[in-house]
């Protein structure tokens, strides 16, 4: 098992992150301000941000602000065509709609459903969620969940019974993967772990290890690249978040064992390497990462991209790593740290319709130090000179 060193971490972007000017500690001056709505869905009314300058290295600074408080181990995030947004909470196996009303402490949180067949256990539990495309005509959700024999996928309406449209997905009390969200054409991707069953990710066979392409339905999707097979990638060891660039192309956050976690660029029948590779191995048999850093400096999980960057959320890390993309999708310069060490542990990343980004909080997961009024639901703007809405 070979890998090269990363790349040194040579802060290139000029990143800001702001909700305000009143909260902007660290700029003569404002020369942005709230992104523009999406016609999409409009921005939420915001409450006032919590100043929280942070410097991210080279003259970089931060400041976030909190949506939403008191929540427990948010997972994923999905947006709603009203720009409010649900989010399921891990252990409980609740959905809670964040927004898009406020209240004078942040937006609105108020449960919507629990998930009966949720058996959450170590990493496992309520994960990963998707809105349907057509929801303002068919109001179809769709959830990944922990049950008690496997990891699953199911299709519902709010209130209403989940019905599972693909089972069989490895669990264990670790590497379950979770991720879910509707690609550019139209299909589910499903993201899962190899369970701690090491020779899973490079079986085709087994769900275990992938990345998943299926219907609404859940049926293999037209064009996979085994035929009659969900399977879209392989030789993965615990993917748990993935998204698309401006030009279609998809990227997903990759844990690592002890030596390197991963950002790939996924294609149609790539193999990963896990478990004969972790980083980079220069093996033509395996595609790799377009960026890696050790465990201890991130240990991501979710992943979301806007304009020209991506941005992933770390848990073990305790930060965000920004990267700016060219137009080809390989990375220009190097990844930017930015909130280090100021809400702990983070984990999903999501776009939101507005043009920012919503990052939450882990704090609550039995590896973090919760604070208060943990776990957090944070809005990041970005502005400056090299990438994000200015």
């Amino acid at each position: 098992m070979r890998a090269r060193p990363p790349h040194p971490r040579i802060p290139r972007l000029r990143v800001a992150l702001a909700a305000s000017c009143a909260a902007l500690l660290f700029t003569a001056g404002c020369s942005f301000g709230e992104p523009e709505p999406d016609p999409a869905g409009e921005p939420p009314n915001l409450p006032t941000p919590s100043a929280s300058a942070n410097p991210g290295g080279a003259g970089q600074q931060a400041v976030a602000t909190v949506l939403a408080k008191g929540l427990r181990v948010p997972w994923g995030i999905a947006f709603l065509p009203d720009g409010g947004a649900l989010v399921t909470e891990r252990d409980n196996g609740r959905i809670v709609q964040v927004g898009p009303e406020s209240g004078p402490d942040g937006l609105r949180v108020r449960p919507v459903q629990t998930i009966p067949d949720v058996a959450a256990a170590g990493e496992g539990g309520l994960l990963g969620i998707a809105v349907s495309p057509d929801y303002a005509r068919d109001r179809t959700v769709f959830v990944y969940y922990t049950a008690e024999q496997d990891n699953r996928v199911a299709r519902l309406q709010l209130g209403g019974q989940p019905t599972p449209i693909l089972t069989g997905i490895p669990k264990a009390s670790v590497h379950n993967g979770g991720g879910l969200g509707f690609g550019p054409d139209g299909q589910l991707y499903v993201s899962t772990g190899d369970a701690g069953q090491r020779p899973l990710s490079q079986d085709v066979k087994s769900l275990g290890g992938k990345i998943l392409r299926i219907t609404p339905d859940g049926k293999p999707a037209a064009g996979n690249p085994y035929p009659g097979s969900p399977v879209w990638s392989l030789g993965h060891r615990n993917v748990q978040g993935f998204t698309w660039d401006a030009a279609k192309r998809m990227y997903a956050v990759e844990f690592g064992q002890n030596t390197w976690d991963e950002i790939n660029q996924i294609t149609k029948g790539g193999n990963y390497g896990w478990p004969d590779v972790e980083g980079r191995a220069d093996d033509r048999r395996f595609t790799d990462p377009i960026t890696q850093w050790g465990t201890a400096d991130a240990s991501c999980s979710g992943l979301a991209s806007t304009d020209r960057l991506l941005v992933t959320g770390c848990l073990r890390g305790k930060r965000l790593w920004v990267m700016e993309l060219t137009d080809t999708g390989t990375l220009l310069g190097q990844p930017s740290e930015l909130l280090t060490n100021r809400y702990g542990r983070l984990r999903a990343v999501a776009a939101a319709p507005d043009g920012s980004l919503w990052v939450s909080t882990s704090n609550h997961d039995g590896r973090g130090n919760p604070a208060g009024d943990d776990d957090r639901l944070l809005r990041v703007v970005f502005a400056g000179g090299d990438g994000g809405r200015s």
